[in-house]
C-alpha cells in the first residue's frame, strides 16, 4: 500500500455493467472530486479483461481533466512532471461480485451470525444451510453442488459446544464436491469459523478437497458475536482466490496501491467511517435494477443486507409480486387498474434499461421503488437483531421454535438516511427522492435525509482505508447531497383530527404558523447552507421527536428540498375509498412539488415555499 503525500488520487469502481472512474485532487480548501468518467465493464466476452474497461474510463477522465494519466497502456504513478496520479485504488462487483454460501449449525444463531459476517464483507449470500433448515441431507448436498459459489463460510457451535452438527455440515460440503464459479482448476475456498473443538474434524473432512482456512469462532459464546476475523478472511480470500482467477484482475491488482475491495464492503466502510466521525446512527440504501442493499450503523454496530430480487428494472416484476398490486396502486394519484399496471411492468421487464417517458410512467416507477425500499428494509430489520443475552434474554427453546428476536434498529434514534442508486440519485426532482425515502423507510421524529450525488461511495470507502481525511472531505463536499430534514409525527392517529400546531421561521420571509391535521404534509423551503427555526406543539399523545405530548423546539437543517412536517402517521395512513385516497395522494405530491400538475388532479392546499 502506498503512503505519504497524496495530492492526486484516481479511483475506479468496476461494476457489473459500468466501470466508473473519479479523480480526486487536493485544493486549497481541501480534497475535492474534480472529474468523472465511465465506460462499459469488460470482464465478460468478447473482451474478458476487466482492465480494458478501466483504461477506457480513465481515458475519459484524461479528456475531461486535461491531465495525462496513462502512458503506454499503464497508469503513471506517482506524479511525474504533472503527469499521472499519486495512487490508484479500485473496488469491484464485476462478474456478479462476491457470491458465497453460508452454513451454520442453528439457522437463527450461528448461521445467522455467519450470514451477517458474509454480508458485511461485501458478499451476496446465495443460500444459508443449517442442520435445522428443514431440508433432508440429500437436498442440502444437491443445493451446495448446484450453486457453484465463490467461497463457503462454515460456522457452528460455541467454543466447547456441539461438534457433531458442525462435522455433519462439513461432510455435506465434502459429499457435494462443489466447483467454484470462476477458475475451475483451483480448489474452492472454505472458511471455518466455528467451535474450536471441531477444527481437527473439519480439517480431516475438507482439507484435501477444498482450500480450507480456519479462523476464530464467529460465536465463541451464545452472548458474543465475533465477526471481524471471518470478514477479514473473506476479503483476503476474495483477493487471493476469486479476483486472481477473474479475467484481467491479476493485472488490475498489480496497478492498485491498496487491495481491491468488493463494492458493497467499500460502501459499508465509508458509512461506518462517517457514523463514527459524526457520532450518529445512520441508514443507507442502494437501490439498483436487480438488487437493493441496505446498510445501517446503530450505536457502532454495522450490518448490511442484500435483497437479491428487489430492483426497479431487471427485478421489477418480483417487486410487484412481493408487494401485491394493490400496495403499489395505493401510491398513485391517477386511476390505474391492475391489468394496466402489470402491462407497464412487463414492458419495463422487456426493456429494463429504458427510463420513463411520461409522468404516469415515472409515477409508476416511483411507486414500485417505494415498495422495493420498504420490503428491503423489512428484510434488513429481520437480520439486525439482538443476540441472546445482550439486551433481550432469548431462550434456546425459542431459537429452535423460530421465535424472532427484536430488531435493535430504532427509527426514533435515526439521525441520517442516505439514498443511492439511479432512481434516487438521478430522480428528475430532488423532492421525488426525498419523498420516496420518507415513504419507503417511514422515519419518525427528526431525521436528516440525503442522496449520493453520482454514486461515489464505493470509491470513498476504499480511499478511507488509505487516507480517511480525504475520503471524509470528499464525502461531505461532493458526494452527499443534503435533501433536508423530516419531522414525522407518531401517536394515536385520527384522520382529519388535529395532529400538531407549528411555528416555523424560514431563512427568508415571515414566520409560518398554523395547524396540521392527521394525513397532511407540509414543506418549508430552506437551502443546503440554511436552517429553519422550528417550534412544533403536538396534540395529546403525539410524538414529534421530543416525547409524547412534548413540544419540539430546534434548528432544522435545510437542503435541496427543505424541511418537511409529516403528519401522515406511522405507518402512513391511507383513506379507505379509492377516490379519496387519490385526492389525498395528489395533495401530498402537490405540497412537496413532486411532479408537474396533471390535468384533472386535485392539487389540494399548499404550505410554505418550494
Amino acid at each position: 500500500m502506498r503512503t505519504g503525500q497524496l495530492n492526486v488520487i484516481l479511483a475506479t469502481d468496476c461494476g457489473s455493467t459500468t466501470t466508473k472512474a473519479i479523480l480526486i485532487e487536493k485544493r486549497p480548501e481541501g480534497y475535492r472530486q474534480t472529474c468523472r468518467g465511465e465506460a462499459p465493464t469488460t470482464v465478460e466476452a468478447p473482451f474478458e479483461d476487466v482492465t480494458r474497461g478501466v483504461l477506457n474510463a480513465i481515458e475519459e477522465v484524461e479528456e475531461l481533466s486535461g491531465r495525462p494519466i496513462l502512458e503506454g497502456g499503464r497508469i503513471v504513478t506517482p506524479v511525474q512532471d504533472g503527469r499521472g496520479v499519486d495512487i490508484y485504488i479500485s473496488t469491484s462487483s464485476a462478474g456478479g461480485g462476491l457470491q458465497m454460501l453460508v452454513a451454520g449449525a442453528v439457522k437463527s444463531m450461528t448461521a445467522e451470525s455467519a450470514q451477517r459476517a458474509a454480508l458485511g464483507a461485501g458478499a451476496i449470500v446465495m443460500d444459508v444451510i443449517a442442520t435445522n433448515d428443514g431440508r433432508l441431507p440429500h437436498e442440502k448436498i444437491a443445493r451446495i453442488r448446484e450453486l457453484s459459489p465463490d467461497m463457503i463460510l462454515l460456522s457452528g457451535g460455541t467454543d466447547g459446544g456441539t461438534v457433531s452438527h458442525v462435522v455433519e455440515l462439513a461432510e455435506y460440503i465434502a459429499a457435494a464436491r462443489p466447483r467454484p464459479r470462476l477458475g475451475h482448476t483451483f480448489r474452492l475456498p472454505v472458511i471455518f469459523a466455528g467451535n474450536r473443538d471441531a477444527r481437527d474434524h473439519v480439517r480431516n473432512t475438507l482439507s484435501e478437497q477444498t482450500a480450507l482456512t480456519i479462523t476464530e469462532n464467529i460465536r465463541p459464546t451464545l452472548e458474543t458475536e465475533n465477526l471481524a476475523p471471518a470478514r477479514t478472511a473473506i476479503q483476503d480470500l476474495f483477493l487471493e482466490h476469486v479476483m486472481a482467477h477473474a479475467p484481467g484482475y491479476d493485472k488490475l491488482m498489480q496497478w492498485t496501491g491498496a487491495p481491491v475491495m468488493p463494492t458493497p464492503a467499500a460502501v459499508g466502510k465509508i458509512m461506518q467511517t462517517i457514523a463514527e466521525r459524526r457520532g450518529i446512527n445512520l441508514i443507507g440504501v442502494d437501490i439498483g435494477g436487480a438488487t437493493t442493499d441496505v446498510f445501517s450503523v446503530f450505536d457502532g454496530r454495522f450490518i448490511r443486507t442484500v435483497s437479491a430480487n428487489l430492483g426497479v428494472s431487471y427485478s421489477i416484476s418480483n417487486v410487484l409480486a412481493e408487494a401485491a398490486p394493490e400496495n403499489v396502486l395505493r401510491w398513485l394519484p391517477l386511476p390505474l387498474d391492475e391489468g394496466d399496471l402489470k402491462n407497464r411492468v412487463k414492458n419495463k421487464m422487456v426493456r429494463p434499461t429504458t427510463i420513463p417517458q411520461t409522468i404516469p410512467d415515472l409515477m409508476m416507477e416511483h411507486a414500485l421503488s417505494r415498495c422495493a425500499l420498504s420490503l428491503a428494509f423489512q428484510q434488513h430489520r429481520e437480520l439486525a437483531t439482538e443476540l441472546r443475552g445482550v439486551q433481550r434474554q432469548r431462550e434456546v427453546g425459542e431459537v429452535f421454535a423460530g421465535v424472532e428476536a427484536e430488531s435493535y434498529i430504532d427509527m426514533a434514534r435515526l439521525d441520517l438516511l442516505v439514498g443511492s442508486g439511479g432512481v434516487l440519485s438521478h430522480a428528475p426532482r430532488r423532492a421525488q427522492a426525498m419523498l420516496m425515502l420518507m415513504d419507503g423507510f417511514e422515519p419518525v421524529g427528526v431525521t436528516e435525509l440525503a442522496v449520493d450525488s453520482i454514486f461515489m461511495m464505493p470509491h470513498l470507502g476504499v480511499l478511507s482505508g488509505v487516507h480517511e481525511e480525504a475520503a471524509v472531505q470528499v464525502f461531505e463536499r461532493d458526494c452527499l447531497v443534503p435533501l433536508g430534514t423530516c419531522i414525522a409525527a407518531t401517536g394515536p392517529a385520527r384522520p382529519g383530527k388535529e395532529c400538531l400546531s407549528y411555528r416555523v421561521k424560514p431563512p427568508r420571509g415571515d414566520a409560518l404558523e398554523g395547524d396540521l391535521t392527521w394525513g397532511e404534509v407540509m414543506l418549508v423551503a430552506a437551502g443546503t447552507e440554511e436552517s429553519c427555526e422550528v417550534d412544533v406543539r403536538p396534540a395529546r399523545g403525539v410524538d414529534v421527536g421530543a416525547g409524547p405530548s412534548r413540544a419540539l423546539v430546534r434548528q432544522c437543517r435545510g437542503g435541496q428540498v427543505g424541511v418537511v412536517l409529516d403528519a401522515r402517521g406511522r405507518p402512513i395512513l391511507f383513506p379507505a375509498g379509492a377516490e379519496e385516497r387519490r385526492r389525498m395522494i395528489a395533495r401530498w405530491l402537490s405540497a412537496m412539488d413532486i411532479y408537474p400538475p396533471l390535468p384533472g388532479a386535485d392539487a389540494g392546499p399548499r404550505h410554505g415555499g418550494t
